[in-house]
């Protein structure tokens, strides 16, 4: 079906603003995505992204096709991201800003992102950051803040605390936005008609007993996962703005800096996509709300029990089961 919705047919399309969340490679799901709005004719008026998010919604504006970033995808190598600061640590020690070095991570960036200033875009692209010196979120392409470069801003977008130096826009430090808001629909909402999300590093956790095993990278990224997960439940239960369409690609089983598991990723955004898509007309039609709607069953252990009351909040009329 290629129709976006009823309200095309009488008026203008809806104006849409697609939010891509972080989550390190597993952001390739959000490739399949892309491919699965194409094939639906969807159009996104506004893009936003956080870190892997904002390297593909720059790559997609800048004219790369889903098949050219799929291919570019499969073809990374832990050495095109990743090389040691050795120099570094071994000079500074504690004192070194990262263990890996900026320029693998800014060639990768560069290959992709168009060498232009916000300003200089077609469509409205924002790229969601922290400044580390003000320690609050800087969201470049908005106004006042359309002057940076592309190239400069998704970097620091990508650029993991403690892995990647920091980059430098308009001498403001900046690092991963993912550091206050994986997931920035509110500021992307801002006069749109229905908003795309799609969360591919916050959305789930599994149990994992081995985090010891896995060293620094392992645990950084298990604390920052549930950081963000802890971060994201709040905005997206509350949530105001317009109805919103919110993809979440079974990937809580890969890893975040897997290299192996990249077609299994974009299929996994792909099918996700198709799925949650099925709602579009539906969520169109709402003034608020997120789709799909699915209900949720509450079960209580009784043997289990603890006391904490968790279950009454989520499901108050737990409080008139039979003792």
């Amino acid at each position: 079906m290629n129709n976006l919705s009823t309200r095309e047919n009488h008026g203008s399309p809806p104006k849409l603003a697609l939010v891509l969340g972080g989550g390190g490679l597993k952001g390739f799901a959000h490739i399949g995505v892309l491919r699965a709005l194409a094939e639906r004719g969807i159009e996104p008026t506004v893009f936003a992204g956080t870190s892997i998010g904002s390297l593909i919604c720059a790559a997609h504006l800048g004219g790369s096709t889903v098949d050219q970033m799929a291919n570019r995808a499969r073809d990374l190598r832990r050495r095109d991201l990743f090389r040691l600061d050795r120099m570094g640590m071994l000079l500074e020690r504690t004192q070194a800003p990262s263990i890996y070095l900026s320029e693998p991570l800014r060639e990768v960036c560069a290959s992709v992102v168009p060498d232009k200033r916000f300003d200089e875009m077609e469509s409205t692209l924002l790229v969601n950051t922290v400044d580390l010196q003000r320690g609050a979120q800087v969201v470049w392409g908005l106004p006042g803040l359309r002057h940076a470069n592309l190239v400069d801003a998704v970097y620091a977008s990508c650029a993991l605390p403690g892995f990647f130096p920091p980059g430098v826009l308009d001498g403001r430090m900046c690092v991963d936005g993912g550091v206050v808001d994986n997931l920035p629909v509110a500021v992307a909402a801002y006069g749109m008609d229905a908003v795309i999300a799609v969360d591919t590093g916050s959305s789930s956790l599994v149990t994992e007993n081995d985090i010891a095993a896995q060293g620094f990278p392992g645990i950084y990224m298990r604390a920052a996962t549930t950081m963000m997960h802890a971060l994201q439940l709040g905005p997206l239960e509350r949530w105001w703005g317009p109805p919103m369409i919110l993809i979440r690609p079974k990937v809580s089983h890969i890893g975040w800096f897997s290299f192996s598991h990249t077609d299994e990723l974009i299929d996994a955004g792909y099918r996700a996509a198709i799925d949650a898509l099925l709602h579009f007309d539906r969520c169109l039609e709402a003034e608020s709300g997120i789709f799909p709607r699915r209900p949720v069953r509450i079960t209580v252990d009784r043997d289990k029990c603890i006391g904490c009351t968790l279950c009454v909040s989520l499901a108050p009329w737990v409080m008139a089961m039979d003792e």
